[in-house]
């Protein structure tokens, strides 16, 4: 079986809007047996894709998202280039790396 959640009715609008948490009580159902921190697919009640996430079944934000594009892969080179991208907007010259935060959560 393939792995996803299904969000219940209604409960997209917020991803529409790219707020990335899915709340435990957005989800209508969990497909397969995915495991905590595991990439999973997220769609919407009628079947759209909406976008990879994070899964963390232990807590009230469920599913954190990682892209809203459905062809991206969520792989080594994924992190690297989100990492490389994040520590190029905070790079300025003549001030050290270590004086500010170089990823910001879901911002980046």
């Amino acid at each position: 079986m393939v792995t996803k959640l299904i969000l219940k009715p209604g409960r997209e609008k917020s991803l529409l809007r790219r707020h990335p948490w899915i709340f435990s009580g957005a989800i209508a159902r969990v497909e397969g047996k995915p495991q905590g921190g595991d990439s999973v697919p997220v769609h919407a009640a009628q079947g759209e894709f909406l976008a990879w996430a994070a899964y963390n079944p232990a807590s009230q934000i469920s599913a954190r998202i990682w892209s809203w594009d459905q062809k991206e892969i969520i792989d080594t080179a994924f992190f690297e280039r989100r990492i490389r991208t994040a520590v190029a907007a905070r790079t300025h010259p003549g001030i050290p790396a270590e004086s500010c935060r170089l990823v910001y959560g879901e911002a980046d």
